[in-house]
């Protein structure tokens, strides 16, 4: 009977561990010479720079990140605050919020710990408003943001000029070598081969 508690005690503990890892954030991951931060968390690369071309609208700010080169790489965009496209913004408010990671912009914020007064690695985290891709399901004419200096989420007027952060899907060292590649190597083997078998 002892030890079939025991047993059952150590499970326990064993399981509590396994979940308390599992919570824990992963650390940011530098990139391209420190011009961006992969974040295994979420599986997006952050700019380095928070703030790499000040204030404009909503309009404008999903133009400038979509058409960003960082260090030779493209594809860049706003934070989504609805990763999933449920159509829920999930407010992430005080940390420990069940489904934050579906806010890119509020989980860096609430659960990552990146605040002006903590900026992490990332240099310029301004105290100002930075746009979200996400638009309000109620109103077309307003996005989401979140507001840097209390963790604030909100939608604002898309007219309205807020900050932009860029981010890019996955993770830009792990590029993919193109089709094309492979089949040159391929190419390139097989050719060894038949120069060796002619000797």
């Amino acid at each position: 009977m002892a030890s079939r508690l025991l047993g059952a005690i150590s499970a326990c503990f064993f399981m509590s561990i396994a979940q308390s890892a599992q919570s824990a954030i992963a650390p940011l991951q530098i990139r391209l010479g420190g011009a961006a931060y992969y974040d295994p968390n979420l599986n997006i690369t952050w700019a380095a720079d928070s703030n790499i071309n000040g204030l404009m609208d909503w309009n404008a700010a999903n133009t400038w990140a979509a058409n960003l080169t960082i260090s030779g790489v493209s594809d860049w965009r706003l934070p989504s605050a609805d990763v999933n496209g449920d159509g829920a913004v999930v407010d992430c408010n005080g940390g420990g919020v069940t489904g934050c990671a579906d806010n890119e912009m509020g989980f860096l914020y609430w659960e990552e710990g990146i605040t002006t007064i903590n900026p992490g690695p990332f240099s310029d985290v301004r105290s100002g408003v930075y746009w979200i891709a996400t638009e309000s399901s109620s109103d077309l004419s307003r996005a989401w943001a979140l507001g840097f200096n209390m963790g604030q989420l909100a939608t604002n007027s898309k007219t309205g000029s807020n900050y932009a952060w860029a981010v890019h899907d996955g993770d830009v060292s792990a590029v993919p070598v193109p089709a094309a590649a492979w089949l040159f190597g391929t190419a390139m083997v097989g050719m060894l081969g038949v120069a060796r078998r002619m000797r």
